[in-house]
């Protein structure tokens, strides 16, 4: 028996509730490896399923859980034997299959990947979906052509978990970075992290009825979406690339083809759950080398399972900084 929280749902009312609970290895549904969970995280796709489900869990009851990182116990298959520490992220799991907040988790072998050197399982999980998604759309832009030069990268959201990675990456890359917050007392930290300017929110809040503006950002990581990208993309230097990472400030995206046909810019979509494993080994090897462990460790803030309920629904609501990461054995 082991410790898991555990989301039921009220088949009357149609409420979700959450609480640790003791099951049993034999719970646990079919895969090839069997983890010893070591930490897990908490981002905004585990706040729904630990809370309403919103759409991405089926069935219950459910563990949550879209990342976690520690130990092989068992495998059926070769690429993977017992000691082996390895990383999981994406993939559907926590929402249509169990996650990581328990103390193991049973998955398919192909959605694992091996913990890079000198990464602990606490940094990777510091890093988990936000970080690797960060560390994408990095590539992205690169990919594109991004270098440093006089002009800032823009990171939407930069407080949060995704936007914190990208401009911790982004500033040890030779970056300079401009992080746009709604939080006054969050601009010491996203300056700790590397940022050279912090932009208000309020500033690109606002849509604008003119499709161009000044040319400000040679590239941007967005993880808001909505009005906010709209009025970015009228500020993105001549070629720039925009990497969408997120929404949390609406799907819907009221712009004019405009910039793309008068300055070429380029706007790209990135997703982290269904990356192919050779992607991901790329972007988790670039993790390891290119995003400072000092920072990294800066971002943590520390919490347990009994913790996560309430996480859950803070999140949801904006109220969390950098990286949650989750002691499932404390």
């Amino acid at each position: 028996m082991f410790n898991a929280l555990v989301v039921n749902k009220d088949a009357d009312s149609g409420k979700t509730s959450a609480a640790v609970q003791q099951i049993d290895v034999s719970d646990l549904p079919e895969g090839d490896v069997l983890i010893d969970v070591e930490f897990s995280t908490v981002n905004y796709k585990d706040g729904l399923c630990i809370g309403p489900g919103g759409g991405l869990v089926r069935n219950y009851p459910h563990v949550p859980g879209i990342d976690f990182a520690g130990t092989v116990a068992e495998s059926s298959d070769d690429r993977y034997k017992p000691g082996d520490r390895v990383v999981l992220t994406g993939w559907r799991v926590g929402e249509m299959h169990w996650g990581g907040y328990a103390q193991k988790a049973r998955v398919k072998a192909d959605w694992l990947v091996p913990l890079p050197e000198g990464l602990s399982t606490r940094q990777a999980m510091a890093v988990g979906t936000a970080g690797f998604t960060a560390m994408l759309a990095v590539m992205a832009l690169e990919n594109q052509g991004l270098t440093p030069s006089d002009k800032p990268v823009l990171v939407t959201g930069a407080a949060g978990g995704v936007g914190s990675v990208a401009t911790a990456i982004l500033a040890n890359l030779g970056y300079q970075v401009a992080a746009v917050t709604g939080r006054a007392e969050a601009s010491e930290y996203l300056t700790s992290l590397g940022a050279t300017q912090i932009v208000p929110r309020e500033e690109l809040n606002e849509t604008t009825k003119r499709p161009l503006e000044s040319e400000n950002w040679s590239g941007c990581v967005d993880a808001v979406g909505g009005d906010m990208l709209a009025r970015v993309l009228g500020q993105m230097a001549y070629g720039a690339s925009v990497a969408a990472v997120g929404l949390a400030g609406g799907a819907a995206l009221p712009a004019t083809v405009i910039p793309f046909l008068l300055r070429g810019v380029n706007l790209l979509g990135i997703d982290s759950v269904m990356q192919p494993y050779d992607n991901r080994l790329v972007a988790w090897q670039r993790i390891a080398r290119d995003l400072p462990l000092d920072k990294l460790d800066a971002m943590i803030n520390p919490a347990t399972l009994t913790d996560l309920p309430g996480l859950g629904s803070d999140i949801l609501k904006g109220q969390v900084r950098g990286r949650v990461v989750v002691d499932v054995n404390a």
